[in-house]
């Protein structure tokens, strides 16, 4: 166990001499133009060493002011400082209204250099490692959804589904790795088997800030290796007066030629002597896209000669639709109380129709030579709703020497599968088919490929499923300003208990042998179920599969003889997790050193339940499993300012990720095969990765809203997770197969980050508008895996999945009174997607480099009216991932272009 060392307990226990006789300072820190309240701005009293940085809402506090006469000196990145001279009374509130203005009589923000302006203000006040993502004035971020916003950080990228950013990776560490909350609440996952949050249904209408913490302070959620990502939505003190932002957008997707509409609402006010606000955001868009692909999934024979075993040839039509409200209320009845409720309701539905071509060699083939192939044309189709609602509410207290937050939270996330085509497999053996290439493959085959009536209805698999995440919190934390000598300094404590209860539910029916079941032989060929010929751009595909055709068949039979009942049930479980935290930290203010400490300990009581199935003895067996884990996390934060425009920053912290709930799934499922016994089964009782992190950054101001940092980092990580074969080892060594996850060896992470970003302010007119930013992570990283081979472990190294040795991003901005111009590029190197063959890394899945050009054009028509025009992927950069070496195909899919053009409305 971690004690606390002593620093700490002096913190904790009385650090600090009381003032006798105090007086109160409060204010605000506003924009002269426009009067926005300047969130970040750094408030100091100069001659006590006192700091503050304003809040979202401009506001500072000093509770506990001697008596006497100060300067109160207020500095804002992208304006001019000032300095006042105030007298404190004591046992009285001053209040000090202070408004700045920029270096040319006017504070940018709007557009890029308003964003970036509020978005640096807020890094350089933070006491940890924290980058920003902010709206501008007007409401708008730069790009279309959260997780795209996001790929802009420093060490941040993203995954990609259908060309769409969904998932976030920071510093290298997977998804899944990586915490999300809204509103200072955690959410939950749609997904039946994941922990991580796809960003994509949040749309970017409804929110303020993006924030990434990469170095987390103890009165922050441990959950978290590479980063966590707070999402924080409008109030209505975040404007000065009424708002209101109307926009309307067209987009074009080049792949499918199809249009598609998004209208998007938001509004906000004061009431009641601006003791109530309230805001209001709604955004809608409906897309329609698709994309074409053709995979291996890695089906080589490496033997000798590449030969290819297994080939897909794949065609999606996609429908997605997002709908996304958010009501948030705030009330202050007086100076010293703040309550607000924060609601989110996200919808994202999904309706994807994916015919393939599936070509099975007998033995691996050569590319430019033909074979006999059994032939499998399929359809696959489904409606996916996803559903995230969130309620939160709390407040803050402000006393003359305490401080008390709280807040309470309900969360739930649903992903609904109604009754789907999971599969109808149409079969043929064709002569003579081929391939041309290694990477985008190329099928060559002869006229009855492409025929239907060669094809016959083989199988129909038919699947629903339903998956719930609900999530309720409760939490306090409070605060002291307290003293050490002549030292500034506070102490803070809190504690939070969640309740999480994770379902899956799924039910697969298999329609076969339809003869047997009296349907009609001349019913089985595939030319009653064909439609038009696909419009494939890798090459001729051939007609597409009719969904209703299909339908009609399977609801003529009889669906209980058809259910599987084994893969309806081992699939499905709950997972219930109990966390209970508490922290002690305080931090204290040493001339220009910041010095931040403290502890926080975490127990968490899971239990799973779910189901197993013994296909030797034919019966299913109950599974639960208790256990419980706890974890004593101490950290040490420093910021250092050295000089007025450079500060450097040291963290020490530790941290952890609980593994996700398809790894801790309790079914199993027991088979034989031909004598040997194999198993497949999730692990309830692994352990939580536990990561020390070390981390050492320096950022230089350059003025403006310019800056110049860099960063180092340095994980070290116990219990790292993998999927393993144990069969001939230790508990199963009467199993030939026993497929599971295991804890690991230790692992590594480290890397540096380097960002600038620079105004040109100093060029003369019209050069001025231009803005240029850019910024690149290096990193590297080792993992151990281990298998068993003739009774003997073996074991090689690897690369965590999902880390990059390179991402970066690129940046050139023009702006001026009457347009706004960005034209971007995203980079990742390629990096490890999973381990096929645990004893051969020529069968390791990479997923390619990937480099993506976006641009975003806007035109002031009016103070009011904007017209934009985004052009996302510009070059056409497909997705590629490869098997072993970059040359052999995994999955190759194209998206094409996307293009918007749009009109937004502001009363600002």
């Amino acid at each position: 166990m971690w004690k606390l060392n002593t620093s700490l307990l002096l913190l904790g226990a009385g650090l600090c001499a009381s003032v006798n006789a105090a007086g109160r300072v409060e204010g605000q820190v506003t924009d002269a133009d426009s009067r926005l309240p300047l969130a970040g701005a750094q408030v100091k009293i100069e001659e006590l060493g006192l700091s503050q940085s304003a809040g979202r809402d401009g506001r500072f506090l000093f509770p506990q002011v001697a008596p006497g006469q100060y300067t109160l000196v207020v500095d804002y990145l992208g304006a001019g400082s000032a300095r006042l001279v105030i007298d404190v009374v004591d046992e009285q509130t001053l209040r000090q209204s202070v408004t700045l203005t920029g270096p040319t009589e006017r504070i940018e923000v709007v557009g890029q250099r308003g964003s970036l302006s509020r978005s640096l203000n807020r890094q350089r006040a933070a006491d940890n490692l924290v980058s920003v993502i902010s709206a501008d004035a007007l409401g708008q971020f730069p790009d279309t959804n959260v997780s795209e916003a996001l790929q802009r950080v420093p060490g941040v990228s993203i995954e990609r589904d259908q060309g769409e950013g969904r998932f976030v990776r920071v510093r290298g560490m997977a998804p899944d790795y990586n915490a999300v909350s809204m509103n200072g609440a955690r959410l939950p996952a749609p997904e039946n088997d994941r922990r991580a949050v796809a960003l994509d249904v949040i749309p970017s209408d409804l929110l303020e800030t993006l924030e990434v913490t990469k170095t987390l302070t103890p009165d922050m959620d441990a959950d978290s290796l590479g980063g966590a990502v707070e999402v924080k939505s409008l109030s209505a003190f975040d404007r000065d007066d009424t708002y209101l932002n109307l926009s309307a957008e067209g987009s074009y997707d080049s792949q499918t030629e199809n249009t598609s509409p998004k209208l998007a609402a938001t509004y906000s006010d004061r009431y009641a002597d601006d003791k109530v606000g309230m805001a209001l955001a709604l955004s809608w868009y409906d897309r329609e896209f698709g994309s074409d692909n053709v995979e291996t999934g890695g089906k080589w024979d490496f033997d000798d000669a590449a030969l290819l075993e297994e080939v897909e040839q794949r065609d999606y039509q996609i429908q997605r639709e997002r709908l996304g409200v958010g009501v948030n209320l705030d009330f202050r009845p007086n100076d010293n109380n703040d309550l607000y409720l924060r609601t989110l309701y996200s919808r994202f539905t999904d309706d994807e129709t994916r015919n393939a071509n599936v070509v099975e060699w007998e033995e691996g083939q050569p590319q430019d030579s033909a074979a006999p192939a059994d032939v499998t044309r399929e359809l696959k189709s489904r409606t996916e709703e996803q559903e995230i609602a969130s309620l939160v509410g709390g407040g803050e207290w402000r006393g003359e020497r305490w401080t008390l937050n709280y807040q309470g939270s309900w969360s739930r996330a649903e992903a609904d599968k109604p009754r789907f085509i999971d599969g109808a497999k149409f079969e043929a053996g064709i002569e003579d088919v081929g391939y041309q290439g290694t990477r985008d493959i190329r099928l060559t085959a002869p006229d009855a490929f492409y025929d239907p009536a060669e094809f016959e209805l083989a199988e129909v698999e038919i699947g629903e499923s339903a998956a719930r995440d609900t999530l309720a919190e409760g939490k306090f934390d409070v605060s002291r300003d307290l003293g050490l000598n002549r030292y500034p300094g506070a102490i803070q404590f809190g504690g939070k208990y969640s309740a999480r209860e994770k379902r899956n539910r799924e039910t697969v029916w298999i329609y076969e042998d339809f003869e047997e079941q009296g349907v009609d032989p001349a019913r089985l060929s595939m030319v009653g179920y064909a439609g038009s010929e696909l419009d494939y751009q890798l090459g001729r595909f051939g007609p597409g599969i009719e969904s209703a055709g299909v339908w009609d068949l399977v609801n003529s039979l009889s669906a209980d003889d058809a259910l599987d009942e084994v893969e309806s049930t081992i699939n499905d479980f709950d997972i219930d997790e109990d966390l209970a935290a508490g922290y002690l930290m305080g931090h204290l203010d040493v001339g220009q050193l910041r010095l931040l400490a403290g502890v926080r300990y975490e127990r968490v009581d899971r239990d799973a339940r779910g189901y197993g199935y013994n296909d030797v003895t034919e019966a299913f067996e109950p599974v639960r499993v208790e256990n419980d884990e706890e974890h004593w996390l101490p950290g040490v934060h420093l910021k250092y300012q050295l000089g007025e425009k450079t500060q450097i920053r040291g963290a020490w912290s530790n941290t952890l990720v609980r593994p996700t709930f398809g790894q801790l799934a309790p079914g199993f499922l027991i088979e034989e095969d031909d004598g040997d016994l194999e198993v497949a089964f999730g692990n309830p009782e692994l352990q939580s990765l536990e990561s020390m992190n070390w981390d050492l950054a320096i950022e230089h101001y350059l003025g403006g809203v310019s800056v110049l940092s860099a960063n180092l980092f340095y994980k070290d990580i116990e219990n790292f997770i993998y999927r393993a074969d144990l069969g001939g080892w230790g508990a199963y060594t009467d199993f030939a197969v026993a497929d599971t996850f295991v804890n690991g060896d230790d692992a590594e992470l480290y890397g540096a980050e380097l960002a600038y970003v620079q105004q040109f302010t100093f060029l003369p007119e019209p050069l001025q508008g231009l803005l240029f930013s850019a910024n690149a992570t290096w990193s590297d990283s080792t993992a151990r895996i281990d298998w068993v081979d003739d009774g003997q472990r073996q074991g090689r190294d690897i690369p965590l999945p999902s880390q990059s040795d390179l991402t970066a991003n690129v940046s050139l901005g023009y702006e001026n009174a009457y347009v706004s111009l960005r034209l971007s590029a995203a980079y990742k190197s390629e990096y490890l997607v999973e381990v096929d063959a645990l004893d051969d890394a020529a069968f390791d899945i990479y997923e390619d480099e990937h480099l993506q050009w976006d641009l975003v054009a806007k035109g002031f028509v009016t103070t009011d009216f904007i017209v934009y025009f985004k052009a996302i992927n510009l070059t056409d950069e497909p997705f590629y991932t490869y098997t072993g070496q970059s040359s052999y195909n995994a999955q190759y899919e194209q998206y094409g272009r996307t293009f918007q053009l749009g009109v937004q409305y502001t009363n600002f």
